[in-house]
């Protein structure tokens, strides 16, 4: 509290004792100053892009995960990935069994930047959270980790996480 009144003392009563010009001084110094403080957090997403672009320079590491196999077994293969956070991935899926499947990682898809899916002649921007891979489907996720910690992935058709359709995805820093 003393702090708080030596304050008061100091910046409020020498307020009232300074003249006219210097408060008007004061008041246009302070406007500046938020002026300038806007304009620096303005510049943030073009500083963001210029990161983004040098990032995007950067070969992605390339790996590929099976949803099942030809024999129709419920798995990942493989079941468990590492990334490391702020490297490009390019996750090369694909369906060689003869049911659909889903590659689904919500978690692990939040503390990710995705550039782009890419399934067939379409490419998919933004947030995702799910791929569906139907018999014989291949897609490219290419992406970024941004958040360290171990993610569950599952299919999420019924009978495929029990039957063992699942795995592990790990982010490092």
């Amino acid at each position: 509290m003393k702090i708080y009144n030596c304050f008061y003392e100091i910046v409020i009563k020498s307020l009232i004792t300074i003249p006219a010009w210097a408060q008007i001084l004061r008041r246009n110094y302070v406007i500046l100053t938020l002026l300038l403080a806007l304009n620096f957090i303005a510049a943030t997403p073009a500083m963001a892009a210029n990161l983004s672009a040098d990032l995007l320079k950067q070969p992605a590491t390339e790996i590929t995960v099976s949803l099942g196999n030809a024999a129709n077994e419920l798995k990942f293969e493989p079941n468990h990935l590492e990334f490391e956070v702020g490297k490009r991935y390019q996750l090369q899926l694909n369906n060689p069994s003869q049911l659909k499947h889903y590659f689904t990682a919500k978690d692990f898809a939040d503390g990710i930047w995705t550039q782009k899916v890419e399934a067939g002649k379409v490419e998919i921007k933004g947030a995702i959270h799910e791929l569906e891979l139907k018999p014989g489907a291949e897609a490219e996720w290419v992406f970024v980790p941004l958040k360290s910690g171990t993610y569950g992935l599952r299919c999420t058709i019924s009978g495929h996480r029990e039957a063992g359709m699942t795995g592990e995805i790990a982010i490092k820093n």
